[in-house]
């Protein structure tokens, strides 16, 4: 369903301890996200923006209240599940590349489908696709030195989609690059959002990404200040 729910929280908080004190990373967040999203967590550093982004990605926990992404309650899930829940239905997109230097193009696109153990033909596919979405298919057999901060940027993309997840969770994606570069990538996941229908949360204080999302979700202090529809879908 186009509408259905795919994110759920509930009174979402996170504390850390730090120095005999604790931080209040996040404070009762209660969101919801629905499939085909493209949407942004927007505020200043240590907002908590990127806690939030985590806590969705099943890689950090909440200390108090709910997070449900999937259907999975993220405060539930062992390491190995929640390993499981990122492998098949999340992308994540990084500010750094976090491209393997001694691999192609390919090879890193490649990788996450590895994992869920793809036959070669499927893969070979899935991996032509995702760099096809990109516009680097021609690029395939070059290694990251040997690609712009853009191209990098755009296979760290392929890569986020190439097993066509539910949901791809973006972190400053554009904060290397510069607004030519910047408008491009952006462009393409506007592309890939309405192509798969996958669900896009930025977190971001970027302007260049503001001003491409449909929804701006303000995190001021770990709470929900402002949440605006801008665009419609």
């Amino acid at each position: 369903m186009e509408n259905s729910i795919l994110i759920k929280t509930v009174d979402l908080t996170k504390v850390y301890p730090m120095g005999g004190q604790s931080i209040t990373a996040l404070d009762s967040v209660s969101l919801t996200f629905r499939k085909g999203e493209f949407a942004g967590l927007v505020g200043p550093s240590g907002s908590g923006k990127t806690t939030l982004l985590n806590i969705l990605g099943s890689l950090d926990a909440p200390t108090k209240g709910s997070a449900e992404v999937l259907g999975e309650k993220v405060e539930t899930l062992s390491h190995k599940k929640a390993a499981a829940l990122r492998n098949r239905h999340i992308g994540f997109i990084f500010q750094t590349f976090n491209l393997l230097p001694v691999y192609t193009a390919y090879e890193n696109v490649e990788f996450p489908l590895l994992l869920l153990g793809l036959p070669p033909a499927a893969r070979k596919k899935a991996v032509m696709d995702a760099l096809d979405w990109v516009h680097l298919a021609d690029r395939a057999k070059s290694r990251p030195n040997q690609l712009s901060g853009g191209q990098c940027q755009r296979v760290a993309i392929a890569r986020a989609v190439v097993k066509k997840p539910s949901l791809i969770l973006a972190d400053e994606p554009t904060a290397n690059l510069d607004a030519e570069n910047s408008h491009h990538i952006l462009h393409t996941m506007e592309d890939i959002n309405r192509e798969l229908r996958s669900t896009f949360i930025f977190a971001t204080h970027d302007e260049k990404v503001i001003g491409h999302l449909r929804r701006k979700i303000v995190l001021v202090d770990g709470k929900v200040a402002k949440d605006e529809v801008i665009k419609a879908a």
